[in-house]
């Protein structure tokens, strides 16, 4: 059911905008900026839907459309036909109004102060370097006010899958609820699972010890949104204008990092926060990393490990707990090792609300491209080192996340067929054994959503 159409204002953010934003924003040709605000404010009031095709979602709500409209005391939002689901009362509900203006808030940033910005890109001659790249990453944070000076390191960041089981669910909830009770804020990926779970449960613990502070912070990207969109409960959303800066702000402003199971998006974030760990530059820095689930999750936390024995070794595997259905002691190793944060930040004189000493090299900065092409040409080898090695790996699995559920890599894989994925056989084996055990535990899909056929095919 849709609303046929509704005025918005801005409570909060973003109030007003020059003419030549709004008319960026009305401009529906190829480099206007209509388009992606559409999808991204669609993908925002249709965060109850469980259906797992964002194509089809789109089809549905096919006459949804959004307008800004300049007034003499600021802008407005109307919306055409948008999903029921996000109103009460004939109201759109109030955390919802809120993200639709950060969206309209960080494209507008991102594409008329960041993206073409001299200072954020490459000399003549040069390419743009890792320092520009995380520099652009900060600027994008800090408008969205994401960076607290003064506040205490404290923000958990929670990996896992929007397609988990009720018992992980509730996992997540308790795992919340312990970190909340302990003053810690709460970043995810914004959408629903493992996302939401622990914002949920840190919601209960922030309540029982009456504080009004909690941070329920969610960061993502134009081409995941429609699959994770952000849920009511995120107090503070961001969008970042790519997956790799995504992942960037993710351990910028993190203090720790929890992974609950998910699937092979959330190997990518693994893979991708392993590399910078196994970066020798980063080798003195702490970083509190944690997996963790419930009894039921142990096999799939065994099979993550013993992936990442194969692939990059015992040295990795000293990167991370795995702690399995202790929700308690989750939250209280996380807190005596944030303490061990904060007292190296303080003593290099690092900011507490970002990261600036750890090493990210251009190989985990650099947007790619999951084009059949790209992805066949991966080198999945060992002649390389290893903090490189799980650069590409990260990159197959970006490529699989874009052919599940991002429109351009589904479009890809219906016209050419599954991405191919070559390499060294002691790689591809254990990473064909992973992803398959992913697909047999419905790790691919969201609850309720056709069998899954899988956008890749690994060629040994």
């Amino acid at each position: 059911m849709a609303v046929e159409k509704v005025r918005i204002t801005p409570r909060k953010a973003l109030r007003v905008l020059s003419r030549h934003e709004v008319n960026r924003l009305k401009d529906v040709s190829q480099g206007g900026l209509h388009e992606i605000f559409k999808r991204c404010a669609f993908a925002v009031l249709n965060c109850g839907s469980i259906a797992d095709d964002c194509m089809a979602e789109q089809e549905e709500y096919a006459a949804f459309d959004i307008q800004v409209i300049q007034l003499d005391r600021g802008i407005v939002l109307d919306l055409y036909n948008a999903p029921s689901d996000a109103f009460v009362d004939g109201e759109v509900i109030f955390g919802i109004r809120e993200h639709l203006f950060a969206v309209l808030r960080d494209i507008i940033y991102t594409h008329d102060e960041i993206i073409n910005n001299p200072k954020f890109l490459a000399c003549e001659n040069q390419e743009q370097n890792s320092e520009q790249i995380t520099n652009m990453v900060f600027h994008i944070l800090r408008n969205a006010n994401m960076l607290r000076y003064g506040m205490t390191s404290n923000l958990v960041v929670c990996w896992g899958g929007h397609s988990i089981s009720r018992e992980e669910y509730d996992y997540t909830k308790d795992v919340g609820y312990q970190l909340g009770l302990r003053a810690l804020d709460v970043g995810t990926g914004c959408g629903p699972g493992a996302m939401k779970g622990p914002m949920k449960g840190a919601t209960i613990g922030h309540a029982k010890q009456h504080n009004r502070r909690g941070r329920y912070v969610g960061i993502t990207e134009p081409g995941i949104i429609a699959a994770e969109a952000p849920n009511p409960i995120v107090n503070e959303l961001v969008i970042l204008p790519d997956i790799e800066k995504r992942l960037e702000a993710f351990v910028r402003c993190a203090h720790g990092i929890i992974v609950f199971p998910g699937g092979a998006g959330t190997a990518e974030e693994i893979l991708y926060l392993l590399g910078i760990l196994l970066h020798p530059k980063n080798k003195d820095i702490p970083f509190p990393l944690i997996f963790t689930g419930p009894a039921s999750s142990k096999a799939y936390f065994d099979q993550i490990d013993d992936f990442i024995k194969q692939c990059l070794g015992n040295e990795a595997r000293e990167k991370y707990k795995i702690i399995i259905d202790d929700p308690e002691s989750v939250a209280i190793y996380m807190r005596d090792n944030i303490n061990k944060v904060t007292n190296f930040r303080r003593e290099n004189n690092d900011a507490f609300f970002y990261n600036w000493m750890l090493t990210i090299d251009k190989e985990f900065q650099t947007p790619f491209a999951p084009t059949h092409e790209n992805m066949s040409r991966l080198n999945l080898s060992f002649d390389q080192p290893i903090h490189i090695l799980a650069a590409n790996l990260r990159r197959a699995f970006s490529g699989i996340v874009a052919g599940n559920v991002k429109q351009d890599g589904i479009l890809a894989v219906r016209e050419f067929g599954p991405f191919e994925i070559h390499g060294d056989s002691t790689i591809i084996a254990p990473m064909e054994a992973l992803l398959t055990n992913m697909v047999k535990q419905n790790r691919m899909k969201l609850p309720g959503g056709s069998k899954y056929e899988p956008c890749y095919r690994i060629v040994n």
